[in-house]
């Protein structure tokens, strides 16, 4: 299984993880609805994706929909589509995701997040197999499988009334679970040097390889962030790695934890060394530069909000614009 951009057969020796990958193959040919429930992080998104190119037919649709994103309004809109006048700002007839996704595949994400009111329409697709845009009342056929993901307790939410039952069973069909990387320690140095390699060819920088300090540090991590936190890591660390090898140091300080909680550097106006400055200074430097000055980017590696990103930039006069480099990438520059 090529499972997002890397094999089963080398970035796993976990049984769980294993199990996993047969589920994934064997849900491929079917129909049936399927859920991928886990937590952030863990890589839903890119199992929902290789569900769908098992296949091997390249025209069959797939549609991503976040649906956290979006209020109750515009998700019935972007997943229905609707006609002209239906609502303020209905210039022109659209198609919803569903008429996008016919013949194919669509991916629910956080579908847990569903208003009670959008639930009831998504119960009547998986029923009867029709929409009706806003606005309309004319249903139209569709022909597409409904694949899910949640990090919420679903079962929860339907005892507490917020998520219905009956579609809960409808969507449920096939549950498949993502182990998180806490429970997966096997994986860890698969991983490592997964990420280790594909980087050391994009960035063709003359980094030999991971010292056994740092290896450690990866291995005692509790990775909260799961495979998502752990590939910043090391984007993280070719930024700041200029020795040949990576050693704790270099990693997001979250993970190395050397004198390095984020939380830990000043809001501004407070007084500091200026030696630590320099080195609380770099380090969000770095942040910034992995996260091609995107403070979002940079407040997840660090382990912190925008908000605080925000203020330490102002402390430190520290200046980042975002510029697009010509493949389309994020480029920070100081």
């Amino acid at each position: 299984i090529v499972f997002g951009d890397w094999s089963s057969d080398v970035c796993s020796s976990d049984l769980a993880m294993r199990r996993v990958f047969d589920l994934i193959a064997n849900a491929a040919p079917s129909d049936a609805p399927v859920i991928l429930l886990g937590e952030s992080g863990t890589g839903k998104e890119l199992a929902a994706k290789a569900i769908h190119d098992i296949r091997g037919d390249g025209d069959r649709p797939f549609v991503k929909v976040n649906c956290a994103s979006l209020n109750p309004s515009l998700l019935e809109s972007e997943l229905f589509g609707h006609v002209k006048g239906a609502f303020t700002g209905a210039y022109r007839s659209r198609e919803g995701r569903f008429a996008a996704a016919g013949g194919g595949d669509i991916f629910l994400d956080e579908i847990g997040d569903v208003p009670l009111s959008v639930q009831v329409k998504l119960l009547r697709v998986l029923e009867e197999k029709v929409v009706e845009r806003v606005g309309d009342h004319t249903p139209i056929s569709v022909n597409v499988r409904i694949l899910s993901a949640t990090h919420r307790n679903l079962p929860e939410m339907v005892r507490e009334g917020t998520f219905r039952e009956d579609l809960f069973y409808r969507i449920n069909v096939i549950p498949i679970h993502m182990p998180p990387l806490r429970e997966r320690l096997e994986d860890i140095s698969l991983l490592a040097d997964f990420f280790f390699r594909r980087l050391q060819l994009k960035s063709g920088k003359k980094i030999r390889g991971i010292s056994r300090e740092a290896m450690r540090v990866l291995t005692e991590y509790s990775w909260p962030g799961n495979v998502r936190e752990m590939k910043s890591a090391f984007e993280f660390a070719f930024v700041s790695c200029q020795e040949e090898v990576i050693l704790p140091r270099h990693f997001p300080p979250a993970v190395c934890g050397v004198g390095a909680d984020p939380r830990e550097l000043p809001e501004a106006g407070a007084a500091t060394a200026p030696d630590a400055d320099r080195e609380k200074r770099r380090r969000l430097v770095e942040a910034l530069d992995a996260a091609g000055g995107n403070q979002s980017r940079a407040a997840a590696i660090l382990g912190v909000s925008r908000v605080t990103v925000w203020h330490w930039m102002k402390k430190y006069d520290i200046r980042f614009e975002r510029r697009i480099d010509a493949s389309g990438q994020e480029e920070g520059r100081n």
